[in-house]
């Protein structure tokens, strides 16, 4: 399963690349706070209880000729987004870190950078 971090997912809305960005977090959550483009799709409450039937039924709101990068809160919920996507055919990865991450990547949050250099110099 693939991750994407936040600079890459900027330079590949800042590109050409097709890329749809599926947050999968609830309505309310989504609407405080979200990534400029990204569409919601509200499951992750019912895939962080195991049930990923309300996703497969929203797939063919989702295109299949691009790539899907999933998104929630921290990351966790989006990798079963994702795995669901990946089995259906779709070409999909999920924001590592999340909305936290991306957040702290836009702010250039001390934590972000910290982060950042430490995961850049351990295997």
């Amino acid at each position: 399963m693939s991750k994407i971090s936040p600079p890459e997912l900027e330079q590949l809305l800042e590109g050409d690349d097709r890329i749809h960005v599926l947050d999968i977090r609830p309505r309310e959550t989504y609407q405080q706070s979200h990534i400029d483009g990204s569409r919601n799709v509200p499951v992750y409450d019912d895939l962080r209880a195991g049930d990923d039937s309300k996703l497969r039924g929203s797939l063919s709101r989702i295109p299949d000729d691009t790539t899907v990068v999933t998104v929630c809160k921290a990351g966790i919920v989006a990798r079963k987004a994702t795995a669901v996507l990946e089995e259906d055919g779709y070409d999909a990865a999920t924001l590592a870190g999340g909305m936290r991450r991306w957040r702290g990547y836009q702010n250039g949050s001390l934590g972000y950078r910290l982060r950042a250099a430490v995961g850049g110099l351990l295997p």
